[in-house]
């Protein structure tokens, strides 16, 4: 024999129901079946509030009643053929009915009892198992309707808080019901059941898998099977951990710890009945049937991995007690313990320091005022001599819970989750081990809950899924062929390196946007004309601190200087910084110095390969012959793309300042040309290479002069410059050198047999001298261009994982 439990959603509607009636078919078809049902979604909500409404009198109730009639009517139209809708109608009538005389004595006395309210609610379990009797029935199966109101007894209801079941009698009933029905299938209501009395009562939070339990017990079944709307107990809440997976082995206890601590698939106390007889339990998709699934039981099968899973727990508020007149003096603890006890607030997690100066208890958030005023008055002596503080009431935090066997015995499971957590900023306020051995828990602000979940699942369960949040600033060439890459890109980095590029923020000069989640696309000419917020004095670096995304990276491309200031507080916020921007790495030495100390101390990436010659790959060179021994000593570079396209175009037959302004139409220039004209732009570069050779050399240190006369445009002055190329049989180069300690930049006339003369276009040479490359190592290629520093920005992105 097999008990099947259906949840509300699993009888959401008639698609659903459908559904379902698929399953006990197949499962009936191997085994003498037990269906449970809980009452469709939403009707026991709906049932309380009528009840709530009847006792104060409101007479609306009896339009919510309608509502729900009608709801169920059209549900039993839609599923059963015409021959067999007439009887469960006329059911379906009958007790809507017996509801409204219930409520209709409640609302004229205007009072409604506990006996009265369990008599309302539980008539959403009624109505679906009469539904789906009759679909049962119609679709030719042996199938009969149990009231579970005349098997399962409950203790009288008025003599304790709780309802307890009377087991001896209900496991007598169950066996005489199954000894006295021949039906292959018994279809049973859950969550009701009633007292010696015969007056209805409901079996509480999860009642209906109660019911499966105390059938599957007093039946002997060989399996209890709960069919939900997941795949099973996962390792994470799949709402938070997209690729969080089914756990298909799993023992009682860390199933019990796992729901304790926020799963919501099954509730520890209505299964403790199976546990208690080692009656195992499969957790099932009604919607995925086929799917994967978790099988409960005493000795799961051995596995590889001993960490089972992480759940949380929302609405925790914090209780702390401390003062000195707690040291050494005993009783505190459980005084405080006892008067939450009589308040019926239940204890969820425990910590106390070990100097016995403080205690800290979890609760549910709602019980929190209750809680205090509880204590206060307990301890109210005390208080008043001041040897122990008022309760102090923290509320919005969350516990996330690691879930495994024998954790104790998990060398540094502890401290990866911490790390895991702590790598995102985020505050551990409590931390404790159950006794159980089965569970470590943190407790964090619920603001940074479902960010730490996700962060601890990656850290022990990997995900096939990288996702990296990108926080672009500047929406200029550089910024759209970026992210016009990114998107041209997507299914490649997927398909190839499970990697997800996920624009979370985008800004220009005047307005940004974010998107958090990534599971639409974003139209960012939308976003900004229609939800783009104002950008202004830092709002955008701020606002993606707060956020607070894991695998966060900053993407400069512009050239503004106060972002480039900003980057020591982003890299220290644990939010890796990748840049085409020079200025920082230009400013003074002590800056460029605490750059990379907030990078080494916080493990954060700090890329600019860009800085120097877009996608070409000068500083990641250097920075290898430096680890190998071989800095480079001398340095010869033409590293002005846009300055070797303008004087490489000039022939004197167009003026020089319209090859200016057609190179920053095709995006060769700096948003400002006169940053390349004025050479300032190379200076940066030139001054970035002698740093990453380790020269401490300032800005002010590089000896340059001007080729830009003092009157602009000045046709003369360019043309004189050409004609003296021409003369001496040269090219005109802005050229850099370093070597002993000394950076040089200008314009030069660079003679034929140089490798710089054969420059063509927007390309850039580098050519480095060491000792192991004493005729040079060249680098030459494209130096300037939107595709190709958007190129070098995605690589360097890339580099961050």
């Amino acid at each position: 024999m097999q008990v099947l439990k259906f949840g509300g959603t699993s009888v959401a509607d008639a698609s659903s129901i459908k559904q379902v009636m698929e399953i006990v078919k197949r499962s009936s078809a191997r085994d003498k079946t037990i269906v449970v049902a809980s009452a469709l979604s939403g009707v026991t909500d709906a049932l309380i509030e009528i009840g709530d409404r009847a006792g104060l009198g409101d007479e609306t109730y009896l339009q919510g009643i309608s509502d729900l009639e009608k709801r169920h009517q059209l549900l039993a139209g839609e599923l059963i053929p015409k021959n067999f809708r007439n009887d469960v109608l006329t059911i379906l009538t009958l007790l809507f009915e017996k509801l409204r005389d219930v409520c209709r004595g409640a609302c004229l006395i205007r009072e409604i009892s506990r006996s009265t309210s369990d008599l309302i609610v539980g008539f959403g379990e009624l109505f679906s198992t009469r539904i789906l009797e009759a679909k049962c029935n119609s679709m030719g199966m042996s199938c009969k309707w149990i009231d579970s109101r005349k098997i399962i007894q409950t203790e009288p209801v008025s003599r304790q808080i709780a309802v307890t079941v009377n087991t001896a009698v209900t496991f007598k009933n169950i066996r005489e019901m199954l000894q006295n029905n021949p039906a292959k299938i018994l279809i049973l209501p859950g969550f009701v059941a009633s007292d010696p009395e015969g007056r209805t009562t409901t079996l509480g939070r999860g009642g209906s898998d109660y019911t499966a339990s105390l059938l599957a017990v007093g039946g002997k079944a060989r399996m209890l099977r709960i069919w939900t709307d997941v795949n099973g107990m996962m390792t994470a809440d799949p709402c938070i951990v997209p690729d969080a997976r089914t756990i298909e082995h799993i023992s009682y206890k860390e199933a019990l710890e796992i729901s304790h601590f926020g799963a919501k698939v099954v509730y520890p106390p209505t299964i403790q009945p199976v546990v208690a007889k080692g009656i195992p339990i499969m957790v099932k998709n009604t919607f995925d049937p086929d799917g994967p699934g978790t099988l409960i039981e005493g000795n799961p099968p051995e596995g590889h991995e001993k960490i089972r899973g992480i759940s949380g727990s929302n609405r925790i508020a914090l209780l702390s007690m401390e003062g000195s007149g707690m040291v050494g003096i005993p009783g505190y603890s459980s005084r405080l313990f006892n008067t939450l006890t009589q308040q019926q607030i239940n204890i969820v997690l425990i910590t106390q320091a070990s100097s016995v100066h403080t205690m800290l208890v979890a609760i549910d958030e709602k019980d929190a005022e209750k809680a205090r005023l509880a204590a206060d008055e307990t301890f109210a002596y005390e208080i008043s001599l001041q040897k122990v503080e008022p309760l102090k009431v923290e509320s919005g935090y969350s516990i996330i819970s690691l879930i495994g066997d024998d954790m104790k015995n998990q060398s540094g499971a502890s401290g990866r989750m911490f790390e895991a957590i702590g790598r995102l900023n985020i505050t551990i306020r409590a931390i404790a081990q159950g006794s159980s051995e089965k569970n470590v828990s943190a407790v964090v602000r619920t603001s940074d809950v479902k960010e730490a979940i996700a962060a601890v699942h990656e850290e022990f369960f990997g995900s096939p899924k990288r996702q990296i949040n990108l926080f672009i600033a500047g929406w200029g060439n550089v910024g759209k062929s970026l992210t016009q890459m990114i998107l041209d890109q997507k299914e490649a980095l997927m398909r190839e390196e499970n990697l997800v590029l996920h624009i979370a923020g985008i800004c220009n000069s005047k307005k940004m946007a974010f998107q958090k989640e990534g599971n639409r696309s974003f139209d960012i000419s939308e976003a900004f004309s229609k939800s783009g917020l104002p950008n202004s004095n830092g709002s955008f670096p701020d606002t993606m601190m707060e956020m607070n995304l894991r695998n966060s990276v900053f993407v400069d491309c512009t050239s503004d200087h106060y972002l480039a200031a900003r980057y020591a507080d982003i890299l220290e916020a644990g939010i890796a910084v990748v840049t085409c921007n020079k200025i920082a790495n230009s400013l003074d030495m002590d800056y460029y110095k605490r750059l990379r100390c907030a990078s080494r101390r916080k493990n954060t990436p700090f890329l600019y390969e860009t800085n120097v010659g877009a996608a070409l790959p000068v500083i990641s060179l250097i920075r290898q012959m430096r680890r190998s021994g071989d800095t480079p000593v001398k340095i010869e570079a033409c590293l002005s793309g846009t300055l070797n396209y303008v004087f490489g175009k000039y022939d004197g037959t167009v003026p020089f300042h319209e090859i200016v302004e057609e190179a920053s139409r095709l995006g060769y220039t700096e948003p400002d040309p006169m940053t390349d004209l004025s050479g300032t732009d190379v200076l940066r570069k030139a001054l970035i290479l002698a740093r990453e050779c380790g020269l401490e050399a300032e800005e002010g240190e590089i000896e340059t002069q001007s080729f830009i006369p003092p009157e602009w445009p000045n046709e003369k002055h360019f043309k004189n410059l050409f004609k003296k190329s021409i003369y001496h049989g040269s090219k005109l180069r802005f050229v850099t050198r370093i070597e002993n300690g000394i950076i040089k930049a200008g314009l030069e006339q660079v003679p034929a047999s140089h490798p710089f003369s054969d420059l063509r276009g927007t390309d850039s040479s580098i050519i480095l001298y060491s000792r192991l490359y004493p005729d040079g190592l060249r680098i030459e290629g494209a130096g300037a261009g939107a595709d190709q520093t958007a190129s070098g920005l995605l690589n360097d992105i890339l580099q961050t994982r």
